[in-house]
């Protein structure tokens, strides 16, 4: 897997065009907040609504190029779970280094 986006681009890249999914737990979210303009999608069925020929896959999910960048809660699970897309085909599929925690460290 290629590198991952550094928290300081994640805006950008978001910006660019890439789908930001945070596939952290729920109680994770309520208690340490929302990542504005990501999706929220249970890693229990990542693969099944992020696959581009799956027919349970996110409006806007149907491109294998688009860049994908995975977040939850530092960069661990996101990392595993980045790999998993990619051999699903989604060549661009990557992660936030560090996770929600780097996010919220560099946003001060």
């Amino acid at each position: 897997m290629g590198d991952g986006v550094a928290p300081e681009e994640l805006a950008a890249v978001q910006a660019g065009g890439a789908l930001v999914v945070d596939i952290r737990p729920v109680e994770q979210r309520r208690r340490e907040g929302e990542l504005p303009g990501a999706v929220v999608v249970d890693r229990n069925v990542l693969e099944w609504r992020l696959d581009p020929t799956s027919p349970y896959r996110l409006p806007g999910a149907d491109d294998a190029e688009r860049r994908v960048v995975l977040v939850c809660n530092e960069g661990y699970g996101s990392s595993l779970a980045a790999h998993t897309l990619q051999q699903l085909g989604l060549v661009n599929a990557t992660d936030l280094c560090g996770g929600y925690q780097a996010w919220l460290a560099v946003r001060g």
